[in-house]
């Protein structure tokens, strides 16, 4: 078969280095796509699948994700189970063309938004995102829900629980080596523990249910995770009791509710299975994700920075047409977001200033041009006054003079007759 012109959809064999790399690889050469053909059935495809010799079967779909460096890659990529990538591999092999259409599903956009934010209480990146967005969810209101992941190990996965059901990785994990995470200081003998991150995060988790679920928004949920940040979030307060129930207090989150939670849930001692926190793994799984912090609109993947305009943006655009809510059509495309949507309006408050300002001497003109004009008229009033006046006195001298004119008429004629 002779090499197939661009563009063409590329299959490649999984294993050797990162899908990533695979793709970018595939893009250089110029694919349209990639299909990267998995190399190891699963278990659950039993009979379907057939397994190179010396390879046993996955319990659990591989996650093809992206590894950090995916930002220049711009063509599609899938990954198709072993039994269905064989077939296709045969007619190739076979010297016969094989059509492949590659198709996703897009998320239906409607009149509410879906975002969820993948973190840890000890993310460096996330905390600017998680002190300033509260206003935005706020003003968002039932517009948008937003659900808080907390990423956790599995650490009967990652050999954490020995074959005695005892914790096997220190103090990274808790319910006897169920639930882990990373040490953020790397030292296991002091600072903060990953058991510590793991309670943590079950907390956030329980605040989140508690005020949160509901309406999408968690007012308190985002006061607390501020609190904490501020009062907390150092070696010496990140586990201490009093500070965390300082901070719910000052967030108004009722810490006793928020304690029966988490001991409701399997608490974190004993080995026993948590319900929040296998939903937190069972939800990680599905996602897929594997780099934090990890924002989806709409189960979509964020591309870019945790900021606050990156985000907002991301969320105005995922509504339908027609149903953009008041905040996004004031302030999606504002150069500051943050303080358009605090203000109520686009612009600095000087440049509200500055409208009052012309507003107010646009009301000195009118007013100038109206008392120009009562002047006018007052002084024509005052001018047929005048006029008034003038004629009144020029009317009292008019009978002054008709009698002086006629006592010299009688004077006149006795003096004629005396003559």
């Amino acid at each position: 078969m002779l090499p197939w012109p661009s563009p063409y959809i590329l299959m490649i064999d999984r294993g050797g280095c990162t899908f990533t790399q695979k793709v970018r690889n595939a893009q250089r050469v110029g694919a349209a796509g990639v299909i990267i053909a998995d190399s190891t059935c699963l278990c659950s495809a039993g009979d379907q699948c057939h397994s190179d010799p010396g390879k046993d079967c996955e319990a659990r779909e591989p996650i093809m994700a992206d590894d950090g460096s995916g930002m220049d890659i711009s063509i599609p990529s899938f990954l198709m189970f072993k039994q269905d990538a064989d077939l296709v591999k045969a007619e190739m092999l076979a010297n016969h063309a094989v059509r492949v259409e590659m198709s996703w599903s897009l998320p239906s956009p409607d009149d509410r938004v879906e975002y969820e934010l993948w973190t840890t209480p000890t993310d460096v990146i996330s905390r600017d995102f998680l002190r300033e967005f509260k206003e935005a969810a706020v003003a968002l209101g039932k517009r948008a829900y937003f659900t808080p992941q907390m990423y956790i190990y599995d650490g009967v996965r990652s050999g954490c629980q020995g074959m005695d059901g005892q914790n096997a990785c220190y103090n990274l994990c808790t319910n006897n080596g169920r639930y882990c995470a990373t040490d953020p200081d790397n030292d296991l003998d002091q600072g903060i523990s990953g058991a510590d991150v793991v309670k943590e995060s079950l907390r956030r988790m329980c605040i989140w249910q508690r005020y949160g679920q509901d309406d999408g928004v968690g007012v308190q949920w985002w006061d607390y995770v501020a609190e904490f940040m501020f009062r907390c979030n150092t070696e010496e307060f990140f586990s201490n009791n009093k500070c965390i129930l300082d901070a719910m207090d000052h967030a108004k989150v009722d810490s006793k509710k928020i304690e029966q939670c988490m001991t409701d849930s399997g608490g974190l001692e004993e080995d026993a299975q948590n319900s929040i926190l296998e939903m937190q793994l069972l939800a990680k799984d599905k996602s897929g994700v594997v780099i934090l912090p990890a924002m989806y609109v709409n189960r979509v993947s964020i591309r870019g920075s945790l900021e606050f305009p990156v985000v907002f943006k991301a969320i105005c655009a995922g509504y339908a047409s027609g149903t953009l809510p008041t905040v996004c059509q004031t302030c999606s495309n504002c150069p500051d977001q943050k303080e358009c949507i605090a203000n109520g309006f686009c612009g600095p408050k000087k440049l509200q200033e500055s409208v009052s300002t012309s507003t107010m001497i646009y009301s000195m003109m009118g007013l100038s041009v109206f008392f120009c004009l009562v002047s006018v008229i007052q002084q024509r009033r005052h001018q047929r006054q005048m006029e008034a006046q003038v004629k009144g006195i020029i009317a009292e001298y008019m009978p002054l003079d008709e009698n002086n004119q006629a006592q010299s008429t009688s004077v006149a004629e006795e003096d004629g007759e005396f003559t």
